[in-house]
């Protein structure tokens, strides 16, 4: 059999985030605290304590990052504008180990962006994907695909995805659904779901897909398992995550941290878990992965300085040895 040329290709729109910590502000919330609003003084001038700038950002770009630390050899399919935004993302990229090849560069429109406030460790992200036409290039030669975020007009790059994907089913899939994903509702999402190997999203984006009210989470992956995904992983921030694939339910919590930002928590979760089951290892093990590359994330500020490297991998897994995922439920 000829070796792949990648281990992983990700596919999504990169963006630049810039993030400003600020200290003026007040929370309000709901007497139960589920929903909450960040305050700020109208019309007034809000001092910025801090900035920080990650120049190749978004769920896919942070996806490939993380996967090229742990060893994996990865490519990213993107789209940028042509401006001084988007040769940064080209060049943070490379620096990283990612291929950067696959970038397409979009002559009319800018590089998009996102905003984040962050307020406390907990962030209010405004996010711009710039309107623009995908045309998905051929997948190179690879062992797996990871899909995330796009703009607003991702419907048709889904639809070539999809179309991929059935040509070539010996290619492992896993599917992080963006923000534009989830708001476009559960049927357009079918295919991909359905062809599926790895299906990981939050408890309220699985809400948003699957509205038939408060689901315990068993109930919305066996949902998810009947469409076609294999294995499907939800996650709920500091209440750990849930995982089914059809014989086992497990439970995995989170490891305990510092928590100073939590923008990628989700993207640093979800590559660590593709890459450790990429690396053959078991469903149990790639929570503890997830776990670990998300809970060192969120020690620093944006989604990408606190991502691990393989060694450093290990020797987070054995400090938190004790740690291990909870079998719920059993079919075996």
């Amino acid at each position: 059999m000829l070796k792949k040329k990648f281990d992983c290709v990700a596919i999504g729109e990169s963006l630049r985030d810039v993030f400003y910590l600020i200290s003026e502000a007040t929370v309000s919330c709901s007497i139960h605290k589920e929903n909450c609003l960040l305050c700020l003084k109208y019309a007034d001038k809000i001092p910025v304590e801090h900035i920080v700038k990650v120049p190749a950002a978004g769920n896919s770009s942070n996806a490939a990052v993380s996967m090229a630390r742990l060893g994996l050899k990865t490519a990213l399919i993107s789209w940028v504008g042509k401006d001084r935004a988007g040769e940064h993302v080209r060049d943070a990229l490379k620096k990283e180990g990612v291929n950067e090849k696959y970038i397409l560069i979009d002559p009319t429109r800018p590089t998009s962006e996102s905003t984040i406030i962050d307020y406390k460790g907990e962030k209010t992200q405004m996010v711009y994907f710039q309107p623009r036409v995908y045309r998905l290039p051929k997948l190179p030669s690879c062992r797996s695909v990871y899909y995330s975020a796009m703009g607003e007009t991702h419907q048709r790059p889904d639809i070539e995805l999809a179309k991929q994907l059935k040509k070539k089913p010996d290619i492992f899939f896993a599917f992080q659904p963006g923000t534009t994903h989830i708001r476009s509702g559960l049927k357009p999402l079918l295919p991909l779901i359905e062809r599926s190997d790895l299906f990981i999203l939050n408890k309220d984006e699985a809400h948003e897909l699957i509205a038939d009210g408060n689901s315990p989470t068993l109930t919305l992956m066996q949902q998810f398992r009947h469409i076609g995904a294999k294995t499907v992983v939800i996650t709920d921030g500091p209440n750990g995550a849930e995982a089914f694939d059809g014989k086992a339910h497990w439970f995995m919590p989170i490891f305990p941290g510092i928590i100073k930002e939590r923008t990628g928590a989700g993207d640093s979760f979800a590559s660590a878990m593709t890459a450790a089951l990429l690396k053959g290892l078991t469903l149990p093990d790639a929570l503890r992965w997830g776990s670990a590359n998300s809970q060192h994330v969120i020690q620093f500020i944006g989604p990408q300085s606190g991502l691990l490297t393989a060694a450093e991998m290990k020797s987070h897994l054995r400090k938190f040895a004790k740690i291990k995922p909870k079998l719920i439920h059993s079919l075996k």
